[in-house]
């Protein structure tokens, strides 16, 4: 792999900055509202103990974001890249969550164009696990142009197996939402 999957991205609604040790505090802050993870395979992941060990993994992953709304300055959330392949020169975008004051305000789709806009330099493909059951990031998923190409059972980071669809956009399919 020659290219980072860590970089600072920013455009002019957000900024994703590596994540760090440090940057707990205020991302579990966000992550706390337990209407962010109703949807979500776990959907104790607003419990501190849960969330601690989901951030462990972000950090592990080497490829973990906090995401910084520009308009506000606060933390609206945070993604990841992870699992890249380089026999299908493939990878993943997932583990993203916002905080509900960011819902339906844009914020998600301009973070998709940054990190999709930086990863097709280097990859013919994205992947994103959704969870089954979790209708609201599938429809976001959908809006973006990704394409529902599969089902697995995925181990999160100190978490059980759970029903996940997979999506995909190709580089050649990659539809650039407007800001």
């Amino acid at each position: 792999m020659n290219f980072s999957i860590q970089p600072t991205l920013e455009n002019e609604r957000a900024q994703l900055v590596p994540l760090q040790e440090t940057d707990f505090t205020e991302v579990f802050a966000v992550a706390s509202d337990p209407k962010i993870w109703e949807q979500h395979p776990n959907k104790d992941r607003w419990q501190e103990p849960v969330f601690r060990s989901f951030f462990e993994g972000a950090m592990k992953s080497g490829g973990a974001f906090k995401i910084v709304d520009k308009t506000s300055g606060k933390v609206a959330g945070s993604s990841r890249f992870y699992d890249y392949d380089p026999e299908t020169n493939s990878i993943f975008i997932g583990y993203t969550f916002y905080g509900t004051a960011f819902w339906g305000a844009g914020i998600n789709s301009s973070v998709k164009k940054l990190m999709l806009d930086y990863i097709f330099q280097f990859v013919d493909k994205v992947h994103f696990h959704i969870g089954a059951s979790n209708i609201r990031s599938q429809i976001a998923i959908q809006r973006i142009g990704a394409v529902k190409v599969g089902e697995q059972e995925v181990a999160y980071y100190g978490e059980p197996n759970r029903h996940n669809f997979v999506y995909e956009i190709t580089r050649e399919n990659w539809v650039q939402p407007q800001s």
